[in-house]
């Protein structure tokens, strides 16, 4: 079964789009703090902030050598809200593909019964 406590982390680290902008940046690689805080226009504490959420939740990682603090994607970090998601959609992939199933069924008949009526009407 699946912890919805990890998925609710998830889910609330990924409502905030500074931390959305902050995983995309790192999706192409490590960065410093530094190198992170630099587009947003904010001060480096909120920046860490935004860092401890994604770090909490497990979505990143950081290492700190000395005094700079690199940041980089935790590759499972994901993965709980994946499965989660997986679950649902199996479901209701099954129901969509027997909905069109039916309506594949129905359709033939439908061209039967046409091909009767202008069989009679012959």
């Amino acid at each position: 079964m699946l912890k919805y406590s990890e998925i609710d982390g998830i889910l609330r680290a990924l409502v905030e789009p500074t931390r959305r902008s902050i995983l995309e940046r790192l999706s192409q690689g490590p960065a410093t703090v530094s190198q992170l805080a630099e587009p947003f226009g904010m001060t480096f504490a909120a920046v860490l902030q935004h860092l401890q959420a994604l770090e909490a939740c497990g979505l990143i990682r950081s290492e700190k050598i000395g005094r700079v603090r690199t940041c980089r994607i935790e590759p499972g970090g994901l993965a709980p809200l994946a499965d989660w998601i997986a679950e649902r959609r199996i479901p209701a992939e099954r129901q969509l593909d027997r909905l069109g199933e039916i309506l594949a069924e129905a359709d033939q008949s439908t061209a039967r019964n046409r091909d009767k009526q202008k069989d009679k009407t012959k």
